[in-house]
């Protein structure tokens, strides 16, 4: 059972704007009834050249309905141009937070946004280049998209990015070419805390463990036990981490991409790049 807002369940029980516009000024869909989500979005634009009326056709899931319903209401008398800037955090946020695994959803209903005002400005049905480069070829997700979404919502896992945009989520043949997607993108970011001509700081021992510790608590321990997992500090030597997985974590045959994709990923974008996590029994 997902644990959702009130507001997700309002828009889920009373949707907005469903239906359809005759003779739209743009319209784009997203998503395949093969994938388990579709959804089409379609505007009309007032004398004052701001989006008049909006209207939705989708199938999925309770977030992948109330995302589209919300969006509706955040588009009407915008201009194409504002609509245009709404990115998926602010969908997610504007319903009050989506579970982690329902992301997609505010992503699907973003990328049918940019559909429908790409149909207006060209008349073209499509958006995809066909010189993007395809990562995960289950669920036909580019390149550009992936490191895209990575930087918008500041991912640094794997796992992550399947919640955000199903890419991995499929045959899982494609996770390691994500994982070194997501690498890039934390590394631009480690490069862009430090302003020219900074120094890189430079952390004590005993400040390298009190925010290890911090971060474990505190972003990562959470996240695994959600899922009825944990994870326990069991040593810190320099810039080795030794962990011991608990619970559900404990003998799960996805341990390794966790400790790879979510906790040395992540102990590495917030405390140092040169930080490597094993595990006890590894060790």
């Amino acid at each position: 059972m997902w644990d959702y807002t009130d507001q997700v369940m309002d828009h889920f029980r009373n949707p907005r704007n469903v239906g359809k516009i005759e003779h739209p000024d743009g319209v784009g869909t997203v998503g395949a009834l093969a994938c388990g989500d579709a959804l089409t979005l379609m505007f009309k634009l007032g004398p004052d050249g701001r989006i008049a009326e909006v209207k939705f056709q989708t199938f999925g899931c309770a977030s992948a309905i109330a995302s589209s319903s919300v969006l509706t209401e955040m588009v009407i008398g915008k201009t194409v141009e504002e609509a245009g800037r709404i990115t998926n955090k602010q969908i997610a946020d504007a319903l009050g937070g989506l579970p982690d695994q329902k992301m997609h959803c505010s992503v699907m209903g973003r990328e049918a946004l940019e559909a429908a005002i790409h149909n207006y400005r060209t008349g073209e049905t499509g958006m995809r280049n066909l010189d993007e480069r395809i990562v995960c070829t289950c669920f036909g997700v580019s390149e550009n998209e992936i490191l895209r979404i990575t930087r918008e919502n500041g991912l640094s896992s794997v796992d992550e990015v399947v919640n955000f945009c199903k890419a991995g989520g499929g045959c899982g043949m494609c996770r390691n070419e994500i994982q070194k997607l997501v690498d890039g993108v934390i590394a631009e970011r480690t490069q862009a805390k430090t302003a020219p001509g900074d120094a890189p700081r430079k952390l004590t021992n005993l400040q390298k463990i009190k925010l290890i510790e911090e971060i474990i608590t505190r972003e990562i321990r959470p996240a695994l036990q959600r899922d009825h997992g944990d994870v326990e500090l069991v040593d810190i030597s320099g810039d080795r981490v030794t962990i011991a997985f608990r619970g559900m974590c404990a003998g799960c045959h996805a341990s390794e991409t966790t400790r790879h994709s979510l906790i040395e990923a992540k102990l590495r974008e917030c405390v140092a790049p040169e930080i490597t996590v094993v595990e006890e029994s590894r060790s």
